[in-house]
């Protein structure tokens, strides 16, 4: 798996783990909702992440949103975009952590990523070779004005406009 950050490929710092993987004695791990509460209850842990559905209720997280240092959302598919509307509603709960959407994205979905509050996208390896990182770098740029207001902030074209800006 590749992860994006800031239109780059960088290295992960936390380690997925399954269900039947056992805790390590330190660093960052991503676990499953269903063992997030017994993560996060290990003092000897850096960090503490959870991998969700993109169908999970949000409320289902919001008794972790103030401990967790990262939530990663599933994009099982392309065509799929539950995901971004997952992470719109966790930034206003309140999550300030590390937003990271995981599976089958594009450059092309990247812009909306981010305004929606994602943070980084972990792509397969079979993706990261076909849109490399100059891709990604290219689609962070790819515009400077939008119709709404995103999580990343800036004005929107109609805020821009009634200022005078645009």
């Amino acid at each position: 798996m590749a992860l994006v950050s800031d239109g780059a490929f960088i290295a992960d710092d936390w380690r997925r783990l399954a269900d039947e993987e056992s805790l390590p004695a330190a660093g960052k791990v991503i676990v499953s909702l269903e063992r997030v509460a017994a993560a996060l209850a290990e003092a000897r842990l850096s960090g503490v992440g959870v991998y969700v559905a993109n169908t999970i209720d949000p409320q289902a997280l919001a008794p972790f949103l103030a401990r967790l240092a990262l939530i990663d959302i599933a994009f099982p598919a392309f065509t799929d975009g539950r995901g971004f509307s997952l992470a719109r509603l966790l930034r206003r709960a309140g999550f300030s952590g590390e937003l990271r959407a995981s599976g089958r994205l594009t450059p092309d979905q990247y812009l909306h990523a981010i305004g929606c509050g994602v943070d980084r996208i972990e792509i397969p390896d079979d993706l990261a070779a076909r849109h490399g990182e100059a891709n990604w770098a290219k689609a962070l740029r790819a515009r400077s004005l939008s119709y709404q207001r995103g999580h990343a902030g800036g004005a929107s074209i109609l805020e821009r406009r009634r200022k005078g800006a645009a």
